[in-house]
């Protein structure tokens, strides 16, 4: 087991925010976490990323208990997200925002390897690489975003609302890089509000309501569960 969250509770003020969740996330899986705006999945995410500390619960990673690690030490262990809104550096260039992602690495070769590999993955990046960040449309600066956390060689990609704002030709383009980089040995979990992509691409799923985990299990089981059909998947 690669990522392991057990009985987390975050609390904002009086506000019971996350309430005992628990799940898991197996070397190699895609999971997805859904649920409607507001039922804690960026809470969640911020969580395992030590954006947020939980004020009681586990979450263990790759055999390391990381619930009081700082935010600034978690990528060096290998956990990467690609924060909701992308968030890339818009005064820098293309080419800057991915050599930012690999700013831990020493290997300098591997990190030209990689960076060939990232233009492959993305063509657009590659025409695109001397540009300000800034500049580039909605899906580009996604791209970028996913990009810039490949060059961290994540051993888990947390993808918080990797679609959203984009038009639907491109959210399939998005899915469809999410499942090559999963191919390629990225284990991913994935928060999103189109549950229908998420659940279409994922091994398994949980989804969330008003904090608590309600539902869980194969993707496929979670798709035809009649509640999530109703509430989610129209």
């Amino acid at each position: 087991m690669l990522l392991e969250v057990k009985d987390v509770n975050i609390y904002y003020g009086v506000i019971h925010a996350i309430k005992n969740a628990s799940f898991e996330v197996n070397q190699g899986e895609i999971v997805a976490l859904i649920g409607a705006n507001g039922a804690g999945k960026t809470s969640i995410m911020h969580t395992i990323s030590g954006l947020i500390h939980s004020q009681s619960g586990s979450i263990q990673f790759d055999g390391n208990e990381i619930s009081k690690i700082s935010a600034h030490k978690i990528p060096g262990l290998g956990l990467i997200q690609v924060p909701e809104g992308r968030h890339v550096f818009t005064q820098m260039t293309v080419m800057e925002n991915l050599e930012m992602g690999a700013y831990l690495r020493k290997d300098k070769e591997g990190i030209e390897a990689d960076l060939e590999k990232i233009f492959k993955r993305f063509p657009r990046l590659k025409e695109r690489k001397n540009q300000l960040a800034g500049t580039l449309s909605g899906g580009e600066q996604q791209m970028l975003a996913m990009g810039r956390a490949l060059m961290s060689k994540p051993k888990l990609l947390l993808l918080d609302e990797p679609s959203m704002g984009l038009s639907p030709i491109l959210v399939n383009e998005i899915f469809d890089i999410i499942k090559s980089i999963n191919k390629d040995g990225v284990t991913v979990l994935l928060v999103e509000q189109n549950a229908n992509k998420a659940l279409s691409i994922a091994n398994r799923a949980y989804v969330l309501e008003t904090g608590a985990i309600t539902v869980h299990g194969d993707a496929d089981e979670v798709a035809a569960n009649p509640k999530v059909r109703e509430a989610y998947l129209g």
